[in-house]
């Protein structure tokens, strides 16, 4: 009797850490499928970024997950959305690592992942996405280019939280 009580508990153990584990996946907010590179945290964390010569981008995502030939970029924000929509900039940032896992990969991913504190986001990595981030960079890098760029919003939080606000003649925030 004691082999088959013995092989009874273990089931239960294994059916247990099975679900404990689908749990935390699910909550993690991480599609199924391999993790196959990470910047999050310490386990199996990659410092190596990924890089593209042809669009002068280099980036390192929290995740990236394969689910057979796809490979799926997530990024995870410890804000929460509250019911907003995500920022823009964060959508940008998304599209960048997909556009990095196209170029450095070869694989184009159909969508992206934006995981919140209180939601979790897909977002469809389109020909409309990817030439808005195509614009944004090309706008970022002549910007970049000029001796003066001025403030781009008026947001005391953004300016608050900027490197550069201590030598900043626009900063909104003191």
């Amino acid at each position: 009797m004691t082999p088959f009580l013995l092989a009874l508990v273990l089931l239960l153990l294994g059916l247990g850490l099975f679900f404990l584990a689908r749990r935390q996946r699910k909550e993690s907010g991480l599609p199924a499928g391999e993790i196959i590179y990470t910047d999050a945290g310490d386990w199996r964390r990659n410092d190596r970024p990924l890089f593209s010569n042809r669009y002068r981008l280099v980036g390192k995502p929290d995740y990236l997950v394969r689910q057979g030939r796809m490979i799926i970029p997530v990024e995870v924000k410890s804000a929460r959305l509250r019911g907003r929509p995500p920022h823009d900039s964060h959508k940008m940032q998304l599209a960048a690592y997909c556009l990095l896992v196209e170029d450095a990969l070869g694989v184009r991913p159909d969508y992206g992942i934006l995981r919140y504190a209180d939601a979790t986001i897909r977002l469809d990595y389109t020909d409309a996405l990817r030439r808005e981030l195509l614009a944004a960079m090309t706008a970022m890098r002549r910007a970049a280019a000029l001796p003066d760029i001025p403030r781009s919003h008026d947001d005391p939080a953004r300016c608050h939280f900027c490197g550069y606000r201590e030598s900043c003649d626009e900063a909104l925030a003191v």
